[in-house]
């Protein structure tokens, strides 16, 4: 065969093998693209995921993508003829991108925060490579497609290092990953993006068409969204926990209250049935009127309680008569957890004034700075709050302030001595008032 011949069939073969290469790289690639367009779908269409993470994850999936363009590009741009502004403009694209995505990390892993010094350090890192338009400061593409760097060519790579190093300590800080082991996979994926950062820097990006820091990127968005369903799985399960306990208790309350009412109506028909006739009267219109507060788990205006505090204590002042409830409610527009009042205007009577001549309660409803406060007093004969926690027969007390701590952050102290009176002081935060009263209004019809 002549050098001619061979020299036609070198050409065909390098011909020929151009199209075999390409369709390799696009196979080396698709994965990636299979891959986040799976991750895509199903962070859409996750209902457990809050909107603002999907948000977030959206955003960085976007850009992830955008990324894998970006080095698909840069890599047939560096093996073809040369075009130097085309492939100094994919490169810049690249070195502002990723430090991006770590920052929008950060929005996943504590979203409440602006993170102004992070889009800081991004203008920053942009400008210097945006320089290689017009200088040779940070890199540069030679006439003949060599890609060289300057004195700031480590620009991208000391800001990624700082974001991702606050990324670690806000990860390690906000969720103390010791605790649960799900927590670890946010470390895990900061782990794994520095490992493919060295992977770049020793063997290169321009070997590859995706990079290793794109490929741990992409690994990263699947492990976050992993993390998050597992988070929202966690919380929902003790939302779960709390309601189911909410509902025991209120359970155990609600049994104890008619209990005792429909007792009272026992004694008076004993003792005076016109009175008794008059009790099972307001008690029936009572129960027409507010059972539905007596089912709920959840937040009810103070005005309704105070109802079911009312009705009940003048019940009990029907059989009674040596004892009296007085009211001072200055501000009765706010929500407290059903039955709150009534359980303890009832240890009250019961446990506390019906054995006092002159036995009285009285019920304080203010506003004070930060919220409302509502103070149970009565001059009964008093005991000991330790104690009581492990009595059957106070057991409105322990209920109620586990109900106030679950559902509006709210407190309740107890004084009281024996022989002296008791006064219960509950204190419920402004915080909590909005939330629930718009929780209400999108349930009502």
């Amino acid at each position: 065969m002549n050098q001619n011949a061979a020299a036609l069939l070198n050409t065909a073969e390098a011909a020929a093998a151009v199209p075999s290469r390409n369709y390799i790289e696009i196979l080396a690639v698709a994965p990636a693209v299979v891959l986040l367009t799976a991750l895509v779908f199903t962070v859409h269409i996750d209902p457990y995921i809050q909107d603002k993470h999907k948000s977030t994850l959206r955003i960085i999936i976007a850009l992830v993508f955008s990324l894998i363009v970006q080095n698909y590009l840069e890599y047939r741009l560096a093996v073809s003829e040369p075009k130097v502004v085309a492939r100094t403009l994919a490169s810049i694209y690249g070195y502002v991108v990723r430090p991006v995505i770590l920052v929008l990390f950060f929005y996943i892993v504590k979203p409440d925060r602006k993170y102004g010094w992070a889009w800081l350090v991004i203008g920053v890192n942009t400008a210097i490579h945006a320089t290689a338009l017009f200088s040779h400061v940070c890199f540069w593409i030679t006439p003949s497609n060599h890609f060289r760097t300057g004195p700031l060519h480590n620009a991208c790579l000391v800001a990624s290092a700082v974001l991702l190093a606050y990324l670690f300590y806000i990860t390690a800080r906000e969720f103390q990953p010791a605790k649960r082991l799900e927590n670890w996979i946010p470390v895990l994926v900061v782990l794994i993006i520095a490992g493919s950062v060295l992977l770049d820097k020793t063997i290169g990006m321009e070997n590859q068409p995706v990079s290793f820091l794109t490929i741990a990127v992409i690994i990263s968005c699947m492990f976050y969204y992993i993390w998050l369903h597992l988070q929202f799985v966690r919380e929902h399960e003790n939302d779960l926990r709390a309601q189911q306990r909410i509902q025991i208790m209120i359970s155990q309350i609600q049994p104890h209250f008619l209990y005792n009412t429909l007792s009272t109506i026992q004694a008076l028909c004993v003792e005076d049935p016109p009175r008794a006739a008059r009790v099972v009267k307001r008690f029936g219109a009572y129960l027409r009127q507010n059972i539905d507060s007596l089912n709920q788990a959840n937040m009810i205006p103070f005005s309704k309680e105070l109802e079911h505090t009312r009705i009940y204590a003048e019940i009990e002042m029907e059989r009674f008569p040596n004892i009296h409830i007085s009211y001072d409610v200055e501000d009765d527009g706010f929500l407290v957890p059903a039955l709150t009042l009534q359980p303890l205007v009832e240890n009250a009577i019961r446990h506390g004034v019906r054995i006092r001549e002159d036995g009285r309660v009285s019920v304080v409803a203010r506003r004070e700075d930060g919220g409302r406060v509502i103070v149970i007093a009565d001059n009964g004969k008093g005991f000991d709050p330790a104690a009581a926690q492990g009595n059957p027969g106070h057991i409105g007390i322990q209920n109620v302030r586990e109900r106030l701590q679950k559902l509006c952050g709210g407190t309740m102290r107890i004084d009281s001595a024996i022989g002296e009176g008791t006064t219960v002081t509950i204190r419920i935060p402004d915080g909590t008032q909005k939330t629930e009263a718009a929780g209400q209004q999108r349930r009502e019809p």
